[in-house]
């Protein structure tokens, strides 16, 4: 019988904000399955430390074994106390095996697991605006790459319109800055372009509501995270109040966490990352939950725009309720060093893959020659940085 040979973990420069952390999955056979796993600065090797031991319980193990695997891997190596680290870890692994699954028998993995719904799978841009200091010359800036996305091809535009530190009370200064980029963006792409707002889970409710009621005028498409996930009551109490679909779910890890999102009828769209959540069945189940409770999903996809987002679409293409998926522009250039079967974008749309497994494949000696331990986090304010 075939089995687990290698694990392999690559964590890999991907010149920008955060590292890459792919995990390659060797089998007796001689093929190989790629995943991805969620990184946040600073905290990559604790994940490859995760992945180092959950690789070695991994060996020798049949790859048709993945629901087995993973549920002891929780009950068993996790204890039932599951982290950020681990839900990255067990995702990779997770993706890497459906990879494998579909290679071994020739087939796309959604056709694994029950057939497509579509060909192609919208996605918004990211990554096109960041550290926005709120200055003139940065709302100029923002609704000058806004427009040029537009002419690449862009439909849908997420950004982050908030200045300064990530904090719970903004000043009036920031929350006119805020609008003000809103409305920049909105005038220089026009009526027709989604605009979808990103909140980060940084404000209270009522400083949330206010902005919200700014924003509407621009017409967004969405309001994400206006506040953390972890107050679902607060959450329905916006959402009340907005004419915005609300959404929320990026910083949940276990489909059980969304159980109370859905109870309390806080959000309109679930955001969950395929590389933190378990992989690619546990989005699908999240999503399965999302439909029973007439609510969209919309994953998000802070990886990078090779494994992480193929993985993501396999499931996407299954769910009757999926509207819309992430992609960040500014992760382009390193992605084409890396990827041997790219995914094609065409009109804001990813096109289907049609290799099997999950349908990407990356070169090796590119990862290898961009290898790090990871990426420095933010430099954490002093308290004389805070404001008095």
């Amino acid at each position: 019988m075939a089995k687990v040979t290698a694990v392999r973990i690559f964590v890999v420069d991907s010149a920008g904000p955060k590292a890459w952390l792919f995990v390659k999955v060797e089998h007796s056979d001689g093929m190989t399955g790629w995943g991805e796993c969620y990184t946040v600065p600073g905290r990559e090797q604790a994940v490859v430390s995760l992945l180092e031991e959950l690789g070695e319980q991994l060996k020798g193990r049949n790859i048709f074994e993945l629901r087995h695997f993973v549920s002891v891997a929780y009950a068993d190596f996790a204890i039932k106390r599951g982290s950020l680290e681990y839900y990255c870890a067990i995702s990779g692994l997770e993706i890497a095996l459906w990879d494998l699954i579909g290679k071994s028998v020739g087939k796309h993995v959604y056709n694994l697991l029950g057939g497509t719904l579509r060909t192609k799978l919208p996605v918004y841009a990211n990554g096109w605006l960041r550290k926005f200091d709120g200055s003139t010359q940065a709302i100029d800036a923002g609704a000058e790459a806004a427009k040029a996305l537009v002419d690449k091809g862009f439909t849908a535009l997420k950004f982050d319109p908030f200045p300064g530190p990530w904090r719970p009370y903004i000043d009036r200064w920031s929350q006119d800055r805020a609008d003000e980029c809103v409305r920049a963006v909105r005038a220089a792409v026009g009526p027709d372009v989604e605009l979808l707002i990103e909140g980060h889970r940084r404000l209270t409710a009522p400083t949330a509501i206010t902005m919200g009621d700014r924003f509407s005028e621009s017409r967004p498409f969405w309001y994400e995270e206006p506040i953390p996930s972890s107050h679902p009551e607060h959450l329905a109490e916006i959402r009340r109040a907005m004419n915005i679909p609300i959404v929320s779910g990026e910083d949940l890890y276990r489909k059980e966490d969304f159980t109370a999102l859905f109870q309390n009828r806080a959000v309109d769209i679930v955001n969950p990352d395929v590389t933190c959540c378990g992989g690619i069945l546990p989005l699908l189940e999240i999503g399965a939950m999302a439909d029973a409770n007439l609510v969209g999903i919309a994953p998000h996809n802070y990886n990078s725009p090779t494994v992480g987002l193929a993985a993501t679409i396999q499931a996407c293409t299954l769910m009757p309720n999926f509207i819309i998926t992430e992609y960040f522009v500014n992760f382009e250039e390193r992605k084409e060093q890396i990827v041997e079967l790219p995914l094609t974008l065409e009109d804001g749309c990813i096109v289907l893959p049609t290799a099997p497994g999950i349908g990407v494949s990356l070169v090796e000696s590119e990862l290898e020659a961009y290898q790090t331990r990871g990426t420095r986090p933010h430099s954490l304010p002093s308290l004389f940085g805070e404001a008095s």
